[in-house]
């Protein structure tokens, strides 16, 4: 089928003779870019498709006034660019709350489990060792894996041409150790195990440090909290950039040759430049029209990464009650649909935040459900885990990010088997001025906002490199 012209609207030019260099996007990855670049001596335009910036963060506010996180949050230890750029940018951190016991519900049976890195929880001490074994035989395989070119790891095709579940079952003895396993992939990739490749998992695990920083609290990915949400920190970066930073603009095509770049907005709005960089999900950024079209191979990425499934749902009390019972607030489960949950309160303690996601399958699954099913479901979670007061919040939020036109999906993107192996070298290999950023190109802390801050900076530096 032959694509129809494009129509081709008077050109909006940059006030000063070096063409700018485009940003498509203004979550964490394009406005780290923006940044840079503009510090580097270039011209930016950002442009972003929704009326706000931030991306995969987004906050808003309680009917009191405190600041609920719809969407990414949480930074940890090893994610040294992140804590930089608070401090850079004025803002403050403060730790998940984490004293007090957590709850541990598997096959039916409920314990609770101490809240410091290490804690064992109260399990058959068969389903014990199998746990420990198979996460240390699951390090040490991670640990191989080459963070800027996974494919070249010993033994990659085999990897990577099966699933994570399959690596579970044969890493992993007992039941309820498998089924503690697939709640942790849930709540790290929001996927089921049959999504992704076991390669990818060894990746990601690596790119985090270790599976076990990667669902700790406790010296762990989840320790600390920016004060006002985390997307203050896009907010921030809007601000410096000032009037580069345009909203309402979704892109629709991008032309492009050695002498430049043509990007035109669904608005009929078209912005010349030197280079773009696009940090759109890879799903969304496939999307895009561009002339010429992208080559085979990064075009045949795109469609085979696809983004996890979760809703993000609050529930508000007028205090954090858990705590008085010696609960943390967090608790993991092999039953759903709400399996992991955290105590969301602010600082100050009070209102009562109990937050918690519908992921993978329970997330597809219940996202074709009433609002009204949902948060009856939710709150029968959330009472099986903290008892009867759960049943009443004054206030329910929720986030559907799979509803979210550009989104589709969170936390990020995996790579389902075969992918890694077949296109891997594809993902941050620019097309001629066309370079590509985002959490998921990152290969330290993938998939996350350090990796997101960490992959914009980086595209920038390489297009700085180019223009000098």
């Amino acid at each position: 089928m032959s694509t129809p012209p494009v129509s081709t609207p008077p050109v909006t030019t940059s006030p000063v003779s070096t063409p700018p260099v485009i940003v498509v996007g203004a979550g964490l990855a394009g406005l780290s870019a923006a940044r840079r670049l503009v510090a580097g001596g270039a011209e930016v335009v950002v442009l972003e498709a929704r009326d706000r910036v931030g991306g995969r963060t987004e906050g808003t506010l309680a009917a009191d006034g405190t600041p609920l996180e719809l969407g990414g949050q949480w930074i940890g230890p090893t994610q040294n660019r992140m804590y930089d750029l608070v401090a850079e940018l004025g803002l403050d951190t403060f730790p998940t709350w984490n004293d007090g016991e957590l709850v541990i519900h598997l096959g039916g049976r409920r314990s609770r489990l101490a809240s410091h890195r290490g804690a064992t929880p109260k399990l058959n001490p068969f389903v014990l060792a199998d746990l420990a074994q198979g996460l240390a035989r699951f390090t040490r395989l991670a640990s191989t894996v080459p963070l800027t070119e996974p494919w070249r790891v010993d033994d990659a095709r085999r990897l990577d041409g099966q699933t994570f579940q399959t690596g579970i079952h044969r890493n992993l003895r007992t039941a309820t150790g498998r089924a503690y396993r697939r709640v942790v992939c849930e709540a790290v990739f929001s996927a089921e195990t049959t999504d992704l490749s076991l390669l990818h998992a060894l990746f990601y695990a690596h790119s985090g440090t270790d599976l076990e920083t990667l669902i700790s609290v406790d010296r762990g990915a989840q320790q600390d909290r920016i004060v006002g949400g985390s997307v203050r920190i896009a907010e921030a970066l809007a601000a410096g950039l000032g009037d580069r930073v345009r909203l309402g603009r979704p892109v629709r095509r991008i032309d492009h040759d050695d002498g430049g770049v043509r990007v035109s907005t669904r608005d009929g709005d078209v912005v010349e430049g030197s280079h773009v960089v696009v940090t759109l999900p890879p799903t969304l950024a496939g999307r895009i029209e561009y002339g010429p079209v992208l080559p085979s191979w990064r075009d045949q990425l795109t469609q085979r990464l696809p983004a996890g499934s979760v809703i993000k749902l609050y529930a508000v009390y007028p205090e954090p009650f858990w705590r008085a019972d010696g609960l943390n607030g967090q608790a993991a489960s092999d039953e759903g649909p709400v399996k992991v949950t955290f105590d969301n309160s602010p600082p100050s303690g009070t209102p009562g935040v109990l937050m918690g996601f519908m992921e993978a399958g329970d997330g597809r699954t219940w996202a074709r459900r009433p609002l009204a099913e949902r948060r009856q479901a939710a709150l029968d979670c959330f009472v099986r885990y903290f008892g009867p007061r759960a049943a009443s919040p004054v206030e329910y939020r929720e986030r559907d990010w799979m509803a979210e036109e550009f989104s589709r999906g969170c936390y990020g993107a995996h790579f389902t088997p075969g992918v890694w192996t077949a296109y891997g070298d594809a993902l941050r290999e620019p097309v001629g001025r066309i370079h590509w950023a985002g959490a998921e190109c990152s290969p330290v802390w993938n998939g996350y906002m350090e990796g997101a801050v960490r992959s914009g900076e980086d595209a920038a530096e390489v297009i700085l490199a180019e223009q000098q």
